[in-house]
């Protein structure tokens, strides 16, 4: 089958009318049914290592069918003849179920709370490990904009404390080319909606459409792949961000993440998830609220 289809002769005035308001003129997102969905992911475990068994299935064939429309597969069938002869389209794929675009200082109130009692905090519960340093994770880390927010309120507001303490701001994804794109620090304008002007101004040099960040506060992120489903690969932390990426998984495995973020949290350590997030199961007795509204919480055993 060919992906190349030709053009669709413009819409006339007359043909628009006949469109009854309010009704899609796109084509309907296909119906993926369970097997087709396990032989997708068959083809990305064979061939990127990738697993789906441990993410909720509507969120999966959603995406999945939003890539079968783009491509103008004629099924799920012709999708899968595609995926097993185009490594282009696998890693498309892959991104599209792995990544979620994110601004500089999304939900603006949470990073408000952090800056104004949780890090204060952290700074100042430093007497029992200065030999290591201050360690902040993000999970999930797309294009880095919320670690590059931390990196920036930690050097505008907490300067002379990073100065006296060792800080490490860690930021992990399992998808390389976005980590790339992380690492290289470019943005363009949409994803400053929620940060002030003058840090951007402050921190940033704009070229042509795009934001640099500049290198000081880029190089104090270090950026490298992570699953967040190898418990191996979990960091001893002082402060966890794992926002907006719990709600991608079935709930055994959120559990099971909790869990194992509740681990590595040093005692009194801060995790903060996404306004849409809860703490399930047996996570729920390890930690403790700290800001329920801003879903931040502190490890208790």
């Amino acid at each position: 089958m060919s992906l190349h289809t030709p053009a669709r002769p413009a819409r006339t005035r007359e043909a628009a009318e006949k469109v009854p308001f309010g009704v899609s003129i796109f084509p309907a997102l296909p119906e993926i049914s369970d097997e087709e969905l396990a032989t997708i992911g068959a083809i990305l475990q064979r061939w990127r290592g990738f697993s789906l068994a441990v993410y909720k299935d509507t969120c999966m064939k959603r995406r999945v069918a939003i890539r079968i429309r783009s491509t103008r597969s004629s099924d799920a069938a012709a999708y899968c003849e595609l995926l097993s002869r185009s490594d282009q389209e696998l890693d498309l794929l892959q991104k599209s179920l792995t990544i979620h675009v994110s601004q500089f200082f999304r939900n603006h109130s949470v990073f408000e709370k952090l800056r104004k009692e949780v890090i204060p905090e952290l700074f100042a519960a430093r007497t029992d490990h200065r030999d290591e340093p201050l360690r902040f994770w993000c999970l999930g880390c797309a294009g880095g904009e919320e670690p590059y927010s931390l990196a920036i309120m930690l050097r505008e507001f907490f300067g002379r404390d990073i100065r006296h303490e060792r800080v490490s701001l860690l930021a992990t994804d399992i998808d390389d080319k976005t980590l790339q794109a992380a690492r290289a620090a470019e943005y363009d304008e949409g994803r400053f909606k929620e940060m002030p002007v003058d840090l951007r101004e402050r921190y940033f040099r704009q070229d042509g459409r795009l934001f640099r960040l500049v290198p000081e506060i880029r190089d104090m992120v270090a950026f490298q792949r992570g699953d967040i489903c190898n418990p191996e690969e979990y960091v001893p932390s002082d402060l966890v961000c794992c926002r907006n990426t719990l709600i991608y998984f079935a709930r055994p495995e959120q559990e099971r993440i909790l869990n194992r973020i509740a681990d590595i949290l040093r005692p009194d350590g801060i995790l903060v998830l996404g306004k849409s997030e809860v703490l399930v199961g047996s996570s729920r007795g390890r930690f403790a609220p700290v800001c329920r509204t801003e879903r931040i919480y502190r490890r208790i055993s």
